[in-house]
């Protein structure tokens, strides 16, 4: 991701994801949520035009709240088909209902997103779970989760490596906050 930390400092949408958002660990559901519907939506598009359309994502999707997606009905869907405020595609559409109630599942079984997340972070021989392993793991877990978007998804939260260079100011104040990929974060669970 070297060549988003020179090209996404002081462009208008890019430059304050790249600068407070990716990379940087969440803990709410809602942004995680958010997170997981724009890498979705995003497959065959850019990053660019995620960002362009994340405010009508906002208002269509209900602020992000996993309880109120993941109730949504056949009248939602079609409201989510027409409205040109987001990506118009059933099979994204109907990924982010399915997810949401996986998520509402995931709080029953772990607590939260977060947490189910965090429980994931090692693989069953204790080791660090690698980038194959959590594609894996979300493809079991999620619909409409393939390598890409799964990547992506747990890059922009730091559970996975590459979202920032090493000489990054941005990775400087991530590492500061000891993301998933620190060490120091199972101590903290």
């Amino acid at each position: 991701m070297s060549g988003y930390c020179d090209s996404a400092p002081g462009h208008p949408l890019h430059g304050p994801y790249h600068d407070t958002e990716y990379g940087f660990p969440q803990r709410d559901e809602a942004v995680l949520f958010e997170r997981l519907i724009l890498e979705i939506n995003q497959a065959g598009l850019s990053w660019e035009t995620m960002l362009r359309k994340r405010e009508g994502f906002h208002r269509a999707y209900s602020g992000f709240d996993v309880d109120k997606v993941a109730r949504y009905g056949d009248k939602d869907r079609e409201r989510l088909l027409n409205d040109a405020g987001i990506i118009r595609n059933r099979l994204k559409v109907d990924a982010a209902i399915h997810n949401a109630k996986v998520i509402r599942e995931l709080r029953a079984s772990h607590g939260s997103f977060a947490q189910w997340l965090d429980a994931h972070l090692l693989d069953d021989a204790g080791k660090r779970r690698d980038k194959a392993g959590w594609i894996k793991l979300f493809k079991r877990t999620f619909r409409f989760t393939g390598g890409e978007i799964t990547n992506e998804f747990l890059m922009s939260l730091g559970y996975l490596p590459g979202a920032h260079r090493d000489d990054c100011p941005a990775q400087k104040e991530i590492l500061k906050l000891k993301p998933p990929l620190d060490p120091a974060w199972r101590r903290k669970l």
